[in-house]
């Protein structure tokens, strides 16, 4: 008697064109600090988003765009000084309030 071979679910695109209905189920997991993570996730609570709806969003321009949907470079030395100067607080003013800073500016 011949044996069955298993064979896989076809995975063909829709002859509309349009995606399939089917329960989303990819799964993503990422490790990434908590304080970021509770920032993050409620700015997008104010603009009405989930984390897994803001991350299908990322994911579907990042399709679209072939690439990341922002600019990523690396700094210049100019600009790695200047962050590394404001991490240790270094030539930085302390204002007491925005008025104090914008008098001091002149404007």
């Amino acid at each position: 008697m011949p044996r069955k071979v298993a064979t896989a679910k076809s995975t063909a695109v829709p002859k509309d064109g349009r995606p399939s209905r089917a329960p989303r189920t990819g799964m993503i997991r990422a490790r990434i600090c908590p304080e970021l993570k509770a920032h993050a996730e409620a700015i997008l609570a104010e603009i009405g988003l989930n984390p897994s709806e803001a991350i299908r969003m990322f994911y579907k321009q990042v399709t679209l765009r072939e690439g990341l949907p922002f600019e990523a470079r690396i700094p210049n030395a100019t600009t790695r000084k200047a962050l590394r100067d404001a991490e240790a607080g270094r030539g930085m003013t302390d204002y007491a309030n925005v008025d104090e800073m914008f008098e001091d500016l002149g404007l």
